[in-house]
């Protein structure tokens, strides 16, 4: 009975979430005019890299709160990247980007590299979106699925994470010249 329990331990810590704070690695997201762009090139912004599917009403209802608080905070440092991985993604990144106003990049990867990014089981189910939480030294602080109840008042508790976020590490106002 003591080995089936230890077995069933270990297979409980092997389905369990992703590593809290961790280095993030980088990662290539392709651009539908072929270009691609690293994660790496936003390091000293906080970025939020939301991973969806253009289909998803989840997702897409994450986009537009993620729109709104990049023109709002990105002037501040804040930096969403959108990432599909429908099958054939490439062929509906430009629609979704039209049909929602998203001013922010947003392009496609295949599902293995997400898959190894995120930390997550490919026997696990994914649910979407999934959102991953940078700080501007490149340190992943949160990781959220579509399921988790983050997303269910998801502007407010951004906030809460970014602001936060964005003030740490952020220039420290100029001192006033002293006074002879």
């Amino acid at each position: 009975m003591t080995v089936r329990f230890a077995a069933l331990a270990l297979a409980a810590l092997s389905l369990g979430g992703a590593d809290i704070p961790r280095t993030a690695p980088d990662f290539q997201v392709r651009m539908t005019d072929g270009k691609d762009i690293l994660l790496s090139s936003y390091k000293g912004k906080v970025v939020a890299i939301e991973f969806i599917l253009t289909d998803c009403g989840h997702c897409q209802k994450a986009s537009q709160t993620l729109n709104k608080l990049h023109r709002e905070l990105g002037p501040q440092g804040f930096q969403p990247v959108a990432v599909a991985i429908n099958n054939m993604a490439n062929m509906f990144v430009n629609d979704f980007v039209k049909q929602f106003n998203i001013t922010y990049p947003v392009g496609f990867s295949p599902r293995e590299p997400v898959l190894s990014f995120l930390q997550h089981d490919v026997m696990m189910s994914l649910m979407m979106p999934q959102l991953v939480i940078i700080d501007r030294k490149g340190v992943v602080r949160y990781q959220y699925a579509g399921n988790d109840r983050f997303f269910e008042n998801e502007e407010k508790n951004l906030r809460e994470i970014l602001i936060p976020l964005i003030k740490t590490g952020a220039a420290a106002p100029a001192k006033p010249a002293a006074k002879k």
